[in-house]
């Protein structure tokens, strides 16, 4: 993925001045390629009303270009930028800087003044983006100051997301669990929106896979989950349970070949619709989301979509990101916590030591007992987030958290779990939550978080809640009210 750095400038001050206005550009442009996450590719100064359209309509053809950085050098008449701004479909970041960071004081001439003019030049490109309606990110300040260098990369992590849900495509295993309503969600409107593209196959249809799966690679997947994990005795080589732990491996590799071959990034499976399965995944998915793929419980394509997102957003970041659902609270005053967990499937990318791998009843699903990681998540600052299909529009609620460890330990809880402290309280967090008509399915993430997911919204045009430590119930109540009014009419006729 790329960045294209963008300068503006015009042909009255000559070549000489052009070529200053090149070199400095490249300058800054090397400067962000050498911070961001990203590659940043510069591209030749552009003059011109062609040049700009050409370059807007390249970057929407391009799939390797996720984004737009433009800053205009000298005065760069925003007239010449209309006709590409209005064609541009790739998300856009004004940086407002100038080359250096301090002014030489004792040498400004009107040369100088005349080349370096970006406090003048940008506020130009700023009115034709505010005229045209042009949704963008402004970041002002040097890119040698790190919290510049922060906020641009938090708004890259967030155009690799728009890239990634632009071109993802999602296996879903069967229909999502009877009767449940947040799960469902407009899968034609996704595709128009986001640009996901969710689809159904028979559950037999991965069971052929699964059944097909050599009983080398079979063998050798157990020889690293024995290396990797504190394989239960039982399941180890010998033990008598093994044959339930090369079922989870058998599994693994058809469930990782059907995804591959068909080039998935993220799936769904539900547990009341297994098929010829004789457990449900769970090792599996556990192990598949922490190579990066989304995933999503009980035919929850939202979540899944959600959960690959920033799994891209957070590549190289500390901290992980899993599929997460809010499942009890302990209400001590003064200790009000929430216990998040899911039957099975917790990636162990958030977990706080070496996960162990078990093997466990499982009353519901009506088949074998399934094999698991089982792990606490690890203590930190986090954010959790759920994706809503609202009727007339999608809807984004972050929460930011601090998860901790639990009050004591969980010897009869054989599920991979985490402990949080919602911020600004759990009453607070609750009642917003609740109020947003928020999902209890969620991703929670260690690494990604409200500044990338508010780029994100903006980029996709979506509504995004955050709830954090300066909530009120009044004020949330009121955004909800005002959100409402705006997005319907945003949407026009």
């Amino acid at each position: 993925m790329k960045l294209w750095f963008l300068t503006g400038s015009q042909g009255l001050y000559g070549e000489e001045t052009l070529r200053q206005v090149a070199e400095q550009s490249q300058g800054i442009a090397a400067v962000l390629d050498r911070e961001l996450p990203f590659e940043v590719e510069w591209r030749p100064v552009l003059t011109s009303a062609d040049a700009i359209r050409r370059i807007c309509l390249s970057a929407n053809a391009d799939d390797e270009c996720a984004g737009l950085v433009a800053w205009m050098h000298t005065f760069s008449p925003a007239k010449m930028w209309i006709g590409g701004l209005d064609a541009l479909r790739k998300p856009l970041l004004h940086l407002h800087t100038q080359a250096g960071m301090e002014l030489p004081w004792d040498s400004i001439d009107m040369d100088f003044m005349n080349l370096n003019q970006a406090a003048h030049g940008d506020r130009e490109f700023g009115h034709v983006q505010s005229r045209l309606g042009v949704p963008r990110k402004t970041v002002a300040g040097h890119v040698q100051d790190p919290s510049v260098v922060s906020r641009i990369a938090a708004w890259a992590r967030a155009a690799a997301g728009r890239a990634e849900v632009g071109s993802l495509k999602l296996a879903r295993f069967g229909d999502n669990m009877r009767d449940v309503a947040v799960t469902e969600g407009d899968k034609v409107e996704a595709q128009l929106r986001f640009g996901v593209s969710v689809n159904t196959y028979g559950v037999n249809d991965l069971v052929e896979v699964v059944e097909a799966a050599a009983d080398s690679d079979v063998t050798a997947l157990v020889k690293e989950y024995e290396g990797l994990y504190k394989v239960a005795p039982e399941l180890r080589s010998g033990g008598d349970r093994h044959d339930s732990l090369r079922y989870a491996a058998r599994v693994e590799v058809g469930l990782r070949r059907f995804l591959e071959d068909g080039g998935f990034r993220a799936f769904t499976t539900n547990f009341e619709d297994l098929g010829g399965l004789r457990q449900l995944p769970g090792l599996a998915v556990q192990r598949l989301m922490a190579d990066g793929y989304g995933f999503g419980g009980e035919g929850d394509w939202k979540t899944s979509v959600l959960l690959r997102t920033l799994k891209v957003m957070a590549q190289g970041l500390p901290g992980g990101t899993s599929f997460m659902e809010d499942y009890t609270y302990n209400l001590t005053p003064g200790q009000e916590l929430i216990l998040g967990a899911h039957m099975l499937e917790v990636c162990p990318s958030i977990a706080a030591g070496t996960p162990s791998c078990e093997i466990h009843p499982l009353s519901i699903g009506g088949r074998e007992d399934p094999v698991r990681l089982v792990f606490d998540a690890e203590p930190g600052p986090a954010v959790v987030v759920g994706l809503a299909d609202m009727g007339d529009r999608f809807r984004l609620v972050a929460n930011e958290i601090d998860v901790v460890p639990p009050l004591a330990p969980l010897p009869r809880l054989p599920v991979a779990r985490a402990v949080w402290r919602p911020r600004p309280d759990l009453r607070t967090s609750a009642e917003s939550w609740l109020t947003a008509g928020a999902p209890h399915h969620t991703v929670l993430s260690a690494a990604v978080g409200a500044e990338e997911l508010e780029d994100f919204a903006d980029m996709l045009g979506v509504e995004l809640l955050v709830i954090d430590a300066d909530t009120t119930t009044r004020r949330f109540v009121k955004e909800l009210r005002w959100n409402q009014a705006y997005y319907r009419l945003a949407r026009g006729l």
